[in-house]
């Protein structure tokens, strides 16, 4: 259609709405079509021409920058049934940002179910969602061409065929049951990606990390990315490899590291070794070993002294300094091996310290006992019950009503429901969602009955999550 064309339409088009007719208006060959009929019937014949043109026939050509995008892949779980779609819904409109939407999400896998592309859809960037959405997140991404999904064992051969995601779950697949294999992959086309691409790859190295290892990441020490040659550090150093050594001067990091941190002995009769943050004098001094407490290794560290690390660990003096306390932890879950990750969580939970404060560094690298044992001891102290909602890497679905009730959790919840304080309620509506992510869906039931019978409206959107889940019960 051209443009006088498209101009008379226009002009037909303006003098129906003005209550005119467009028979003299009309192209010669329309009117021949019009006809002898009536008027009426002249300018119903006139329209439904005039709108068969516009709408069907004569429509635009599509642009020649639009791409015709595959069809959405299909996932290896059935769609969630469609009744149960509005409370999901809810449970999603009620989540303040993406990492709250990635727990419905994972705890609707956690049952078996995906959830309808209408209602949520991971980003392109999306590297937290469950496995079984690596289709989509290669779709989103919408490289060219067709690429295999996870059907096909990834080979060098065949590693270009597959998707960045899909690529990622065979070889986090491959790290926990041929971890060799996986490494010569990551080794052969590492080095062809991009910056990101490379860091992202060597992150997958911690599934099934072990002394086979070492030369691999020791080689990354050349690598041009700054970022990927911290990371093999750290992958190094919970494998006991020490980094670079340092001449113990004022400017090697793990010396002036070292001069935060007090020696001390204690006891009388079998005297001990301890290790006390030293006070600080300045704020400048506190960001200072804030930095070096996050670029050095822990294994660096305890050799300073002269000791391992799980010796420097239980040496340490966890309650004199919050703070440092926080930067051990952090410490040891980027750096330290696994056995003094272990180390630090049980000594934690045998003396009934303060888990809420180190649990969110210590939890990705537990197993998923001791994350369950941590996790039930912060639900017994309220007084760092907040730290809850920041837990990361927990599974979902598995928090028994008997552990709610075997503390004080609940008459905190109800306290607050009751109270009139906005902010204490804010919290209490971020910790109902943690506990709708954590809770057998039993559980979930019985929670929803206890806080709105201690005064929380039953149609509350922060108990979307738990309403969910008690609704995926026997599914």
């Amino acid at each position: 259609m051209n443009e006088i064309e498209q101009t008379g339409l226009a002009t037909m088009r303006d003098s129906w709405i003005t209550g005119g007719t467009s028979v003299d208006l009309a192209p010669a060959a329309w009117k021949e079509i019009a006809g002898s009929a009536n008027p009426d019937e002249r300018e119903r014949r006139l329209l439904a021409i005039a709108a068969q043109a516009l709408e069907i026939a004569l429509r635009p050509a599509a642009p020649k920058t639009l791409k015709r995008r595959p069809p959405l892949p299909e996932l290896a779980l059935p769609m969630l049934p469609e009744r149960l779609r509005p409370v999901l819904r809810a449970a999603l409109k009620h989540a303040a940002d993406a990492r709250t939407k990635s727990r419905v999400v994972a705890l609707v896998a956690s049952r078996g179910f995906v959830l309808h592309p209408m209602d949520w859809m991971p980003a392109a960037s999306d590297q937290t969602s469950p496995d079984v959405y690596a289709p989509w997140i290669d779709w989103q991404a919408g490289v060219d061409g067709e690429k295999h999904t996870s059907l096909e064992q990834l080979t060098a051969q065949n590693w270009d065929d597959f998707y960045p995601a899909a690529r990622r779950s065979a070889l986090a697949d491959m790290r926990r049951t041929a971890p060799a294999s996986a490494r010569q992959l990551i080794e052969t086309k590492g080095p062809s990606e991009p910056a990101e691409v490379r860091l992202a790859l060597i992150e997958l190295m911690h599934f099934g990390l072990g002394s086979d290892d070492v030369p691999f990441l020791k080689s990354l020490s050349a690598d041009r990315s700054g970022k990927v040659r911290e990371l093999a550090g750290r992958l190094l150093a919970r494998l006991g490899e020490h980094g670079q050594p340092g001449d113990g001067g004022p400017e090697d990091p793990v010396a002036e590291l070292a001069a935060f941190i007090a020696e001390g002995k204690s006891g009388f009769i079998r005297r001990r070794t301890t290790y006390t943050p030293a006070k600080l004098k300045s704020p400048a001094q506190e960001r200072r070993r804030a930095e070096l407490f996050e670029t050095c290794n822990m294994v660096d560290l305890a050799a300073r002294f002269g000791v391992t690390e799980s010796d420097f660990i239980g040496a340490w003096q966890f309650g004199a300094d919050n703070n440092a306390d926080i930067l051990v932890a952090r410490m040891a879950a980027a750096s330290g091996s696994d056995a003094v990750v272990t180390h630090m969580a049980d000594t934690l939970v045998a003396e009934g310290g303060k888990p809420a404060l180190f649990v969110l560094h210590l939890m990705p690298r537990l197993d998923r006992s001791r994350k369950r044992v941590l996790v039930r001891l912060i639900l017994k102290d309220t007084q760092h019950l907040g730290a809850l909602t920041q837990v990361e890497g927990v599974e979902a679905g598995w928090l028994e009503w008997g552990d709610l009730i075997n503390g004080k959790t609940l008459p905190a919840l109800r306290a607050a429901v009751a109270g009139n304080d906005d902010a204490v309620k804010r919290g209490v509506d971020q910790l109902l969602e943690m506990l709708g992510f954590l809770t057998t869906a039993e559980a979930a039931e019985k929670l929803i009955g206890d806080v709105v019978a201690a005064g929380m409206a039953a149609a509350a959107p922060s108990l979307g999550l738990l309403r969910l889940n008690a609704s995926l019960a026997g599914l």
